[in-house]
């Protein structure tokens, strides 16, 4: 065999070491990112108990650092179909797939500003763009597409969510009232927290995930 034809070899074998290394690592993030959204719990001064928070995100945001915003897509992906077949689902689904678009819209632009210049600002900005793009999808896709299909697949009036906004903030007299006035605040809050924990976290964990 030619030196060539050796070293073509061996690329290919780190190649395929390199692929099986990022599939694994998807997959352990999915899973600890599925065990992490059973642990979830409301903020009862932001938001109604039914819009709760969890930790799931922590190992998305990770993973996306890792190994670029198509990996958190994935991670996202696999985190709520785990987490719908193996825990089961009280939103008809509905739940996992509101999780899957916000989650993306925090991540993907955090993985964004990371890849270009793989610095503690970049990561910073990332998260600050993520939580921004996390509010505006929260309020649109909840007030037009979630909520709806929520109140058509289980049963419930619209004027219910309403009523639970407004024990809270007594302006909320509508859904638009509703997402400005609970959904901003509490996607803001769980961006900012999120953010900060990955922070703490990833400067540890990157030396595992990369080898180094």
């Amino acid at each position: 065999m030619s030196q060539e034809a050796v070293v073509n070899k061996q690329i290919q074998v780190t190649g395929n070491r390199s692929k099986l290394r990022t599939m694994v690592q998807i997959a352990m993030l999915s899973a600890v990112s599925a065990v992490l959204m059973m642990f979830e719990f409301p903020i009862p001064f932001l938001a109604p108990p039914f819009i709760k928070m969890d930790f799931s995100e922590i190992p998305v945001l990770v993973g996306t650092f890792a190994m670029g915003p198509l990996a958190g897509v994935v991670i996202e992906l696999l985190k709520n179909i785990l987490h719908f077949v193996t825990y089961g689902t009280t939103t008809g689904g509905i739940g996992e797939l509101s999780n899957f678009f916000i989650g993306c819209a925090f991540a993907v632009p955090a993985g964004i500003f990371y890849r270009k210049r793989k610095t503690r600002k970049s990561a910073v900005l990332g998260m600050a763009a993520g939580t921004l793009l996390m509010v505006i999808m929260g309020c649109l896709s909840n007030a037009f597409v979630m909520f709806p299909l929520y109140s058509v697949v289980m049963g419930i009036p619209m004027d219910s969510f309403i009523a639970m906004g407004t024990a809270i903030h007594p302006a909320i007299d509508n859904m638009v009232t509703f997402v400005v006035l609970c959904m901003v605040p509490f996607n803001l809050v769980k961006g900012i927290i999120i953010s900060m924990i990955t922070l703490l976290l990833y400067k540890r964990l990157k030396v595992v995930l990369k080898g180094e």
